[in-house]
């Protein structure tokens, strides 16, 4: 065999490995990148099995669950239509759309293997089920603020604010992390977690405020974070009209902006220095 053939099959092969690198990214799933970072918000990564093709996408369930949530909480919140009360007219939408549905979808999102999405609705949902039922008098947690036992009383302390307001600190920070995560998937998902990181530092703001007694200041917090919500709302109806649009095959689809490319992944750097070395 000449050189000229083993030339020409070496080069007609690394054109091969290059090609299916670029288009199918080397991975399991028989799906283009770009409409799995819509359908599932998390970074394609090589898993086995067949799962996705055997259930159902849990994915716009949960989207569904936070948004039927967080859309009036925003309303509510900026006080739109004389609506107020710390949502405590729809506590049982914050327990069963806004906990129960995102935390069963985060079930299926684990079965299904997607790490990161599976995260972040168990994160969501949990915090939707606690924002539920500290707003319940069973759960008294005002008690352990009040020299008399009074749940109500106690939840009007400084201390009880102050606590709160460590609470969403801590979410700013947890979230802060899923946003950098974010920049493997889409632009609608970071942009939404941009505005979440600022929703919840209001929302301490707000409640350290009122440990200081400076209420007016407080109340234009809570005003803005509730503005801040009802933004980072926007990006996820985005989403979830995408998924719904495309679960039913419609023939129009909208774009989420996906971003997987902009930060390559450890195996996609690993894959194309393998395909580098064989030139």
């Amino acid at each position: 065999m000449s050189d000229d053939n083993i030339s020409d099959k070496h080069e007609t092969s690394t054109a091969e490995m290059l090609r299916r690198y670029q288009t199918a990214d080397s991975v399991l799933l028989p799906i283009p990148r770009d409409a799995f970072e819509k359908l599932y918000l998390s970074p394609k990564t090589p898993n086995a099995g067949k799962l996705r093709s055997t259930f159902g996408n849990p994915t716009p369930i949960c989207l569904m669950g936070f948004l039927l949530a967080a859309t009036p909480t925003a309303m509510l919140t900026m006080g739109w239509r004389g609506a107020g009360g710390n949502g405590g007219a729809i506590i049982p939408v914050y327990i069963f759309f806004g906990a129960m549905v995102q935390i069963f979808g985060a079930i299926g999102e684990w079965i299904l293997g997607n790490t990161f999405s599976c995260a972040l609705f168990f994160t969501y949902g949990t915090f939707w089920l606690v924002q539920g039922t500290s707003l319940m008098p069973f759960f008294a947690v005002g008690t352990m603020y009040s020299p008399t036992g009074n749940t109500l009383e106690g939840m009007q302390t400084a201390e009880y604010s102050a606590t709160v307001g460590l609470y969403y600190v801590s979410l700013a920070i947890l979230t802060f992390i899923y946003l950098i995560c974010s920049i493997r998937t889409n632009v609608c998902l970071f942009l939404a977690l941009f505005l979440l990181v600022i929703t919840f530092g209001l929302f301490a703001g707000t409640y350290f405020q009122m440990a200081l007694g400076n209420l007016v200041l407080a109340a234009k917090l809570q005003k803005a974070a509730g503005a801040f919500n009802f933004a980072l709302c926007l990006p996820i109806w985005h989403i979830f009209i995408a998924q719904i649009l495309d679960a039913v095959d419609f023939p129009v689809s909208l774009p989420v902006g996906d971003l997987s490319t902009v930060i390559l992944g450890k195996s996609q750097k690993a894959r194309k220095r393998e395909v580098e070395g064989q030139n």
